[in-house]
């Protein structure tokens, strides 16, 4: 019993940190030279911004949903024409969801490190590519 309390209160301190980390984050939303922000439409005509770290592969622009709080990505899946923010220019893009094949490579090549994973939580990763329309 007193092993489960352990591993119960461990769990619940866990927790917190993350919901902590992960709040601080999208309170500060701190940018730099490898970040965008991407301006997305609620559906109502009331525009949010998000700041997202600029994965470039290939001549092309992806961003990663690789934390628990994730309403910009699925406003980007619903209302695909977006605008972002790249190095102070606003340009209007296309969203579309990675293929499987290209969400491997992409996983790969920008792994996140273990901290990280753990800082956030372990969420799922999902990545999304912007097209300059």
């Amino acid at each position: 019993m007193k092993l489960l309390k352990i591993v119960l209160i461990t769990i619940g301190i866990y927790a917190g940190l993350v919901v902590i980390f992960e709040s601080l984050l999208g309170y500060f939303q701190p940018q730099s030279q490898t970040t965008l922000v991407i301006i997305t439409d609620d559906g109502e005509g009331r525009e949010n911004n998000r700041v997202l770290q600029q994965l470039s592969s290939e001549g092309n622009i992806y961003v990663a949903a690789n934390h628990w709080p994730r309403a910009w990505y699925h406003d980007v899946l619903d209302r695909p024409n977006v605008k972002a923010t790249i190095n102070d220019e606003t340009a209007n893009y296309l969203v579309t969801k990675v293929s499987k094949t290209e969400h491997k490579t992409l996983a790969t090549e920008f792994a996140p490190s273990i901290w990280f994973r753990i800082l956030t939580g372990f969420p799922p990763r999902e990545f999304v590519k912007l097209t300059p329309e």
